[in-house]
């Protein structure tokens, strides 16, 4: 529901070969062509442009993903595939519990998948939220005939959101029947998931029309953190030091919780005899909190892997009801169900305890009993003796069961439209589409604030006894707990109609004639948000409390592109081309805007071909960043008021006049450690803040420029070569971010201390006044603005042979090898949080960590070798990662590197007679994990220089690394089998 602008990483750019091939940006066959189409004038669709001819180059480079990569590599959801590729930066996966909703996300080089524009048969596709995302779950995999990437901005030809670029799956028509299934398992035996798909098409009336119909069925079974050994215990520590402060470093890395016990943790109000941090360990008898042996290990209970289930149906077909005019239609169905688990409910609460009614319960022992009461006594005024004390209040609610969030997605898709001939050099292409999807949220093991907070001191109809683990009987868990409902639809119209053909001819008549298209287009999007009672009021505990979403917007486009080849008969050829587009929006801060692009391409022999476009792209502002209710999120955060730094200076001052109390920040003064430690803990309970993001009205477009430089080597001296070099550079201005929590505060309290500050001004009246902790109920408000910059640049090296070996094992007569290189050189990656500010800018390449997120690794590679031998395909994959390093120069942490990562996977496949294929094959083969630290009795890492993959702790990426990233099955296989009739 809200964004937190980290910058995210960038990876770069890829082409297949067979499966796996480097292609030198040519033409992709239509699908709905015959494979001969060229040989008969039949038009060619490229990605990336209108124009509709034979033997289009692009000035762009784009990156073709055949589907025997999918059958390869085992992957049933498109994710598996799409995330490997140097090009993409992991989103959302199934990996993703905390954060996650249960969908797929693509993230083009890095830049966001809001500024990505996906499409399947070159159309837009169906959304799922609020953010106007597209859920990679709802593509069927086994119909892809290719996945086609083009790089940089595409906003001329397609419209708002192709910042970064655009990816446009094929499917392809089908004359007969398929039928198959897959079955895939780790090593370890859990994890399990299978698939069952069929598709049926054919042609009729001779040969006029085609209709394809297909249905699937996916089950992925869950794996916990629990199962693995990297990700069983919650790990981190406190920096190893901090450069510029007093606190002394940590020696050890140790099993980490969030500051949150299985049993009642509870510290009394500044002021009083103690400011320590007590627990009741056993019922009724308070002891001394003691570090990490008290702290809550909430790993073992989440999901590693989340569980799915989906149903897909769907068809699409085409009819030349005339000779000029060819009917064409798209429908689909998907329902998606995927669980998320989380720990049980995280509850802290200041308030007050009545001590006579907690002996007369018998909730506490008679030791506890006078600790209290001296406590009472120790208090200030009229609270000296009164028989209460103000104290804070934690509690991990396990007796309520773990947090469960389940998404059940149904999306639907239509789509008609007409094509065909206006003349010999003039086509027609127009069509209407309308899709919605509505997802069902259902939570459980919320918790009311109120509730609990009444029930614990006594203000309630019953008070319930928190003071031990596993006190809270079932009777007494149902006064407080709660389940919530959320429920959000999003969807998306288009009309389109596009006029493209060719004219003249200015090269002697020896190239093609000059294309054009041309065209309008209008969009709606609507997308709403409906939170039940409890997350609307904000009066919750366990999942993120929301405000109502509701609002939408539309475009009225008009388009023009053309293509001027010139080439004389020696062979040397020159392409230029452009487009152009003007979008009129009925958003008041937008309104009218153009977007163009220009390109050459310039090949002086025919084994050479230079390219290089420029293009400018804009993204309008979606649904959820205009609109969005207030909605409460915990971001990872150090408070520097919770710091030894904060006892002392300037820094002091002004957390004492933003409502820390004086006596903590004595505390943070003493010099003794244990003193300061018990101190920090009540000004930050834990490594996440609260904070509340909302939308606004009042956000503008984006805009980026991009340009690409390449160059395409296919040398007739050695045939089957290909080699294809581009650089890239893609710079997105007035780019809409939500300031992350922790630059704010630095801003704040580190760098301008004080509160009449622009930046200071948001934490006015957010502290409670006992603990000086930031209230949940007064949290800073952060909302997007126009106000930073994105930038990436890179060389994207590609590089596919393929050779005839002469030979064969199987006796066929001959056999090939296929060979590719994939390959990225990240050069820059940065994320400036003001672009008014060329000082303040987050550099990303090669790095990891709090500020840029998932890793960015220098260099990032996919390469394939593969054996064919007639029916048989051996086919090996080498994916590597460099190594990255911790983006926070200031700060040293137990992991400050990530070392190089390397999986190796292999695939064995056969075909029997063209009908019946089977493959089998194993992912990760030599079971590469992230390593398992060893400890000693005290809960201490003992070789924490020795981390392999276990991410920033001070991050707190899931799972003790970046799941999405790395990989966390280990070694597994899958088992395929496809019948064709």
């Amino acid at each position: 529901m809200f964004t937190i602008n980290k910058k995210a990483s960038l990876l770069a750019s890829t082409v297949i070969l067979g499966s796996l091939v480097a292609t030198p940006a040519v033409a992709q066959d239509d699908p709905t062509i015959e494979p001969n189409a060229a040989e008969q004038g039949e038009r060619i669709v490229v990605t990336g442009t209108r124009i509709q001819r034979q033997n289009v180059d692009t000035a762009a480079p784009i990156a073709v993903v055949d589907s025997e990569e999918f059958s390869l590599a085992g992957a049933v959801n498109v994710e598996n595939v799409i995330n490997t590729l140097p090009q993409v930066v992991p989103g959302i996966t199934s990996f993703s519990n905390n954060p996650g909703n249960g969908t797929a996300s693509l993230n083009l080089r890095g830049l966001g998948a809001t500024r990505t524009m996906l499409l399947v048969n070159d159309r837009r596709w169906m959304f799922y939220d609020t953010n106007q995302v597209v859920d990679l779950n709802t593509i069927p995999q086994f119909l892809l005939e290719s996945v086609d990437v083009v790089t940089g901005g595409a906003s001329a030809v397609y419209g708002s959101d192709a910042l970064a670029g655009v990816v446009n799956f094929r499917l392809r028509d089908l004359d007969g029947a398929e039928f198959g299934g897959q079955y895939s398992i780790t090593d370890r035996g859990d994890g399990d998931r299978y698939q069952i798909h069929g598709a049926i098409g054919t042609d009729f009336a001779d040969g006029r029309g085609n209709v394809t119909v297909f249905g699937e069925y996916f089950n992925r079974e869950d794996i916990f953190q629990g199962d693995r050994a990297f990700s069983n215990f919650a790990l981190g520590g406190s920096p190893l030091q901090q450069l510029g402060s007093s606190l002394p470093p940590e020696t050890r890395l140790q099993y980490r919780g969030d500051g949150d016990t299985t049993g009642t943790s509870f510290a009394p109000a500044p002021g009083g005899t103690s400011n320590s941090l007590g627990i009741f360990g056993s019922p009724g008898s308070l002891r001394t909190y003691s570090t990490p042996g008290d702290l809550y290990n909430y790993a073992p209970v989440n999901y590693l892997q989340l569980p799915q289930e989906r149903y897909m149906l769907g068809g699409y077909g085409s009819y030349e009801i005339a000779e000029a005019i060819e009917f064409y239609g798209e429908v689909a169905y998907v329902n998606n169900q995927v669980d998320s688990e989380l720990a049980p409910t995280p509850i802290l609460i200041n308030t007050f305890l009545d001590i006579d009614s907690l002996v007369a319960n018998g909730f506490i022992d008679a030791a506890t009993e006078a600790e209290f009461r001296a406590l009472d006594a120790s208090e200030s005024g009229a609270d000296a003796n009164d028989g209460t004390i103000d104290v804070q209040i934690r509690r991990r609610l396990e007796e309520a069961g773990g947090r469960r969030n389940l998404d059940e997605r149904n999306s639907f898709r239509v789509l008609g439209g007409l094509r065909g001939g206006l003349t010999d050099w003039l086509n027609y292409d127009a069509y209407y589409m309308y899709s919605r999807t509505r997802n069902a949220n259902i939570q459980q093991g919320n918790a009311s604030v109120s509730r609990f907070t009444a029930a614990v001191n006594g203000t309630g109809a019953e008070q319930i006894n928190i003071f031990g683990a596993g006190q809270l009987t079932p009777d007494m868990v149902d006064v407080f707990r709660i389940q919530a409902q959320n429920g959000d639809i999003s969807d998306l119209q288009v009309a389109s109609v596009a006029l493209s053909g060719t004219f003249g001819d200015f090269s002697l008549g020896v190239a093609e004639p000059v294309g054009f298209a041309f065209g309008g287009e209008y969009r709606e999007v609507n997308s709403e948000f409906l939170p039940d009672e409890f997350l609307a009021s904000g009066d919750v505990a366990g999942f993120n409390a929301g405000q109502p979403t509701e609002g939408g917007y539309n475009v009225n486009e008009i388009f023009a592109e053309i293509n001027v080849p010139f080439e004389t008969e020696s062979g040397m050829r020159l392409e230029l081309n452009g487009a152009a587009r003007y979008s009129d929006y009925s958003l008041e801060r937008v309104g009218g805007v153009w977007t163009y692009a220009g390109g050459v391409q310039f090949a002086p022999i025919e084994d050479i071909r230079f390219r290089a476009q420029y293009q400018r792209a804009v993204r309008a502002p979606n649904v959820g960043e205009l609109f969005q209710g207030t909605a409460i999120g915990f971001p990872g955060a150090n408070d520097p008021c919770a710091t030894a730094a904060a006892g002392s200076g300037a820094l002091r001052t002004l957390c004492a006049n933003n409502g820390v109390p004086t006596a903590l920040l004595d505390e943070l003064a003493s010099g003794d450690q244990g003193r300061i430690d018990a101190a920090s803990e009540l000004i930050q309970p834990d490594g996440q803040i609260a904070a509340l993001f909302g939308g606004s009205p009042l956000l503008s477009e984006e805009t980026s420029d991009s340009w690409t430089f390449g160059v395409v080597l296919q040398p007739q001296a050695i045939p089957g070569l290909t080699i294809t070099a581009d650089y890239f550079d893609i710079n997105i201005e007035d780019a809409i971010s939500t300031p992350s929590l922790q630059n704010q505060l630095d801003l704040c309290y580190v760098q301008l201390q004080s509160l009449a500050s622009e930046f200071c001004s948001k934490f006015v009246g957010t502290r409670d006044p006992i603990n000086g902790d930031f209230s949940r109920d007064d949290a800073p408000v952060l909302t997007g603005e126009n106000v930073a910059s994105l930038s990436t640049s890179g060389i994207d090296l590609q590089v596919s042979y393929g050779l005839d070996l002469g030979f064969s094992v199987l006796g066929n007569g001959g056999s090939d090898l296929n060979l590719s290189f994939l390959g990225t050189w990240t050069e820059t990656s940065d994320f400036a949080p003001d672009q008014n500010n060329p000082d303040n800018v987050v550099e990303c390449a090669a790095r990891f960590g709090l500020n840029c997120d998932e890793p960015t690794p220098a260099f990032k590679w996919t390469a394939r070798a593969s054996y064919v031998d007639g029916p048989l395909t051996f086919s090996t994959r080498w994916r590597h990662l460099s190594a990255v390093d911790d983006d926070d120069d200031g700060t040293v942490y137990h992991v400050e590197r990530i070392a190089a990562y390397d999986l190796l996977d292999l695939t064995l496949s056969y075909d029997f007679m063209e009908t019946v294929t089977f493959t089998v094959g194993v992912n990760n083969l030599f079971d590469t994990l992230p390593s398992t630290p060893e400890f000693n009795a005290a809960g201490q890492v003992i070789n924490d220089t020795n981390t392999l993959l276990l991410g920033d702790f001070n991050n707190a990426e899931q799972a003790n690394t970046y799941p999405s990233t790395y990989d966390v099955l280990g070694r597994d296989f899958f088992a395929s089998v496809l019948f064709r009739f």
